[in-house]
């Protein structure tokens, strides 16, 4: 089996690129720390000084159908009550009506809290003190009053604010919105009463109060009004256990666990309570109805029965013949059936002055069903009434008369009093139908017994109209009793299972563990994104592969970092890594001039700052070492530079030459020590570089070079900023573009060299300013080069301890260096 050798490529570069990766972050260890320890730091101060946060919870069982034995059964009651909606529950428990009651039956009206530092706790029934507060006048609210214990008899009470607005709690609004400066800074006596324009309490011990506990610290207070207290409290949740149940689990966080405990139990306490009240308000209307009907009634069955028993007394009458008893009891049946549809045209007749008269008072219904009208269309409207006008008052709590949801939900109510009132009206037609029928029946049997003797018919007269008002009251008495029974009998629909504890609070917040893991996690990633960040962001070259993206030109020479105060490094430290770069250098080049004698090189680079003459000075350096007759050509004009490296003058060079002011042989210097080199400088500044190096002479100068030395080696100046480097390239034979690590810039480096190989023009690539440790080292000792690469900024590779400026560490290898196998 073969390996496909690009296959193979692609694997080192990956492990490579890998490597980097980690150099990169190894450069960046102290970043890694540094963001690990702040994270870890800010985690323990945030786990130890957030107040926490605790859960508790409750369960209410929302029965979805009414029991066979509930009492309301027994007048009918049940027969609009639909089966509950588990969501329709929900929502009202959550209403913004329903938690603004059960705010208003609990003491939340003032906040209390102690600071301890850093953490400000809420209490509630644990404050040293109580503040009492006469409901009566309005309160400045939202304020923050600080209340300093100086003994057991005294205290501070400082309070300041620009806008203040005051709150009447009996009527649950505010009474004025005016910005007014407010500022208090006075010392009270323990139930001294505190009256400014603004409030009126007065703070009282109570018996949690210790003098070496409390006294000399600080607690705050706040008066809140309902309205801010009903929308923080309504943050719960509500939820069934399961899907399908009808249980429903409520849930409340809070940073006080057992103020949210006694929150939840007088929430659903309040939601018990009320809709018993809803139930017995009903029966109270049905009873109130009836002793009305009772009332009227009463005074019938009392002459009825007068009449009777005068009559029967006059004429000696006791009891009538049979025959009279037979009609008597037809004609009670069909009497005590008028008796019923009298009742009931009035039920219809007060319910329908109700609805024409708008009043939206659904306490003053009576459920149709109580008197037992069983009509399901009547009831299934009554029961839609009820639950508009529920849904009314709800709205009216946060909503104003003209809002648009109030606005549906009258058009609603209007459209069922409608049909209420229909339905009304074709019942009285029924009822009035019925009832002629009815006395059609009693006339015929009016009739019947008129042919009866005188007294009996006369004793048959008294004792219907006694029955039909005694049948009429007992059932009136009947539906009394059983509404009576069901009022006693009442319990609320639906039934708390489990009440909120204290004890058996949840502690949410703050997770510490998970605090503590983010935290880490957010100290890796961030140094990460830096690192990478910072390279994705670097327009620079850095790496290799950032030259090779850009142009084909070969790389020949790679120098490292030179920490040297000195540009001539070779002359002056040969035995230096830097000066070994350098070799190798004059060894890749040596590829490119095989077959020559004489040889131009030309050094340029894109801008100022990349080096050209630092490479320049050690590369004619390295082969003047090398025994090779080197001169060194500064046809920099414009700013010449190496004079200063050799300490030589300026005065006479090349610009001398060319224009005609000295001979070649004045303009020639000795380079000193280096027995092989020779330095021609550029000479004084011409107004006029370009012209002058694209003259004849400057192409006899260099012929005659050529004659004279092996190895000729010009600094020119950047070809970037100008065209003298273009110029001379037609004259050279190797053309060196100096790249600078960190330094050049990619995309002037990218279009200085399309133009140059637009030109047809050969370039060779030095890059400088290598790192000789860490990630930049390693990237480009790795990558291919010329001739015999020796791995220079790879670290600790082949060859260290050659080199005099090499520092080895004999103890301790590096982590990373071991981590890669490195010897």
């Amino acid at each position: 089996m073969t390996t496909d050798p690009i296959e193979g490529i692609q694997l080192q570069e990956e492990s490579v690129d890998f490597k980097v990766l980690v150099f990169k972050f190894a450069q960046n260890w102290y970043l890694f720390v540094l963001t690990v320890f702040v994270a870890i730091v800010v985690a323990f101060l945030f786990n130890n000084y957030t107040a926490p946060v605790y859960e508790v919870d409750t369960t209410l069982l929302i029965k979805s159908d009414q029991s066979a034995a509930d009492p309301s059964r027994v007048i009918g009651l049940g027969m609009f009550n639909q089966t509950k909606s588990i969501e329709n529950e929900i929502v009202r428990l959550k209403s913004f009506s329903h938690v603004f009651q059960v705010v208003q039956q609990l003491d939340f009206e003032v906040s209390y809290f102690e600071d301890r530092g850093m953490i400000r706790r809420e209490l509630y029934h644990e404050a040293p003190f109580n503040v009492i507060y006469d409901s009566t006048v309005p309160q400045a609210v939202g304020l923050t009053y600080t209340v300093t214990l100086l003994n057991k008899n005294e205290y501070l009470l400082e309070a300041e604010g620009e806008y203040v607005r005051l709150y009447d709690y009996m009527q649950a609004k505010y009474v004025s919105t005016k910005a007014e400066a407010f500022k208090i800074n006075e010392t009270y006596k323990f139930g001294e009463e505190i009256n400014t324009p603004y409030n009126t309490f007065k703070l009282v011990l109570n018996d949690r109060f210790r003098a070496n506990k409390h006294i000399t610290r600080n607690y705050d207070i706040i008066f809140r009004d309902y309205f801010s207290l009903t929308g923080a409290l309504r943050g719960f949740t509500i939820s069934p256990i399961s899907e399908g149940a009808s249980i429903l689990n409520i849930k409340m966080r809070s940073k006080n666990a057992r103020k949210a405990t006694s929150y939840l139990n007088t929430l659903t306490a309040y939601y018990l309570k009320q809709s018993l009240e809803k139930k017995n308000q009903i029966v109270e209307n049905t009873i109130r109805f009836i002793d009305d009907q009772l009332r009227v009634i009463a005074d019938t069955v009392f002459s009825a029965a007068e009449d009777l028993q005068n009559f029967q007394t006059a004429n000696k009458v006791m009891n009538i013949d049979f025959e009279t008893e037979q009609i008597l009891q037809q004609t009670v049946e069909l009497e005590r059936e008028k008796a019923q549809l009298i009742v009931t045209r009035s039920y219809y007749k007060n319910l329908e002055n109700y609805v024409r008269s708008n009043l939206d008072q659904p306490e003053s219904l009576i459920a149709p069903s109580s008197m037992g009208i069983e009509d399901p269309v009547l009831g299934s409207l009554f029961g839609a009434l009820l639950s508009l006008y529920g849904e009314r008052m709800d709205a009216l709590v946060s909503a104003t008369d003209n809002s648009p949801t109030l606005k549906v939900i009258d058009t609603k109510i209007s459209a069922t009093k409608q049909a209420i009132l229909e339905n009304i009206k074709n019942n009285q037609a029924n009822i009035e139908e019925t009832m002629n029928k009815i006395d059609e029946g009693i006339a015929q049997f009016d009739f019947e017994a008129s042919k009866l003797p005188v007294t009996q018919y006369q004793l048959f007269g008294y004792q219907s109209r006694f029955d039909l008002a005694n049948s009429l009251y007992t059932f009136l008495l009947k539906k009394r009793s059983e509404a009576q029974i069901t009022k006693a009998s009442n319990v609320p629909d639906n039934e708390v299972i489990d009440e909120a504890r204290f004890s058996l609070r949840r502690a949410v917040a703050p997770k510490k563990t998970m605090n503590y893991m983010i935290a880490l996690i957010l100290g890796l990633v961030f140094p990460v994104v830096y690192v990478l960040g910072k390279d994705y962001l670097n327009d620079t070259i850095i790496e290799r592969k950032d030259i090779e993206k850009l142009t084909q030109f070969p790389i020949v020479g790679q120098i490292n970092h030179s920490n040297k105060e000195t540009n001539m490094v070779v002359a002056r430290f040969p035995k230096s890594s830097i000066s070994e770069s350098f070799r190798s250098m004059r060894t890749n080049i040596q590829y490119l001039t095989k077959g020559k004698k004489t040889n131009v090189l030309m050094v340029t680079s894109d801008m100022v700052g990349a080096g050209k003459t630092f490479i320049s000075i050690n590369l004619a350096s390295i082969y003047a070492q090398y025994e090779k007759k080197t001169v060194l050509v500064g046809f920099d004009l414009r700013k010449p530079k190496i004079f200063h490296d050799f300490g030589l003058s300026n005065d006479e060079g090349i610009t001398s030459y060319l224009i005609g002011k000295s001979e070649l042989d004045d303009i020639i210097q000795p380079a000193g020590k280096l027995k092989h080199l020779d330095i021609i400088l550029a000479g004084p500044v011409p107004p006029n570089p370009a012209e002058l190096i694209a003259s004849d002479k400057t192409k006899t100068f260099i012929e005659e070079l050529r004659k004279r030395y092996e190895y000729i080696i010009f600094d020119t100046p950047p070809v970037g900023l100008v065209t003298d480097a273009y110029l001379l390239m037609d004259h050279s034979d190797v053309n060196i573009f100096i790249v600078r690590q960190r330094y050049t810039n990619k995309k002037v480096f990218g279009s200085i060299i399309k133009e140059i190989e637009d030109r047809g023009m050969k370039m060779n690539i030095t890059v400088n300013d290598i790192a000789t440790s860490g990630v930049y080292g390693y990237q480009y000792g790795y990558g291919r080069g010329y001739g015999y690469g020796y791995g220079y900024g790879y670290g600790y590779g082949y060859g260290y301890g050659y080199y005099t400026d090499d520092k080895p560490d004999k103890n301790k290898k590096s982590f990373f260096k071991r981590l890669f196998n490195q010897t």
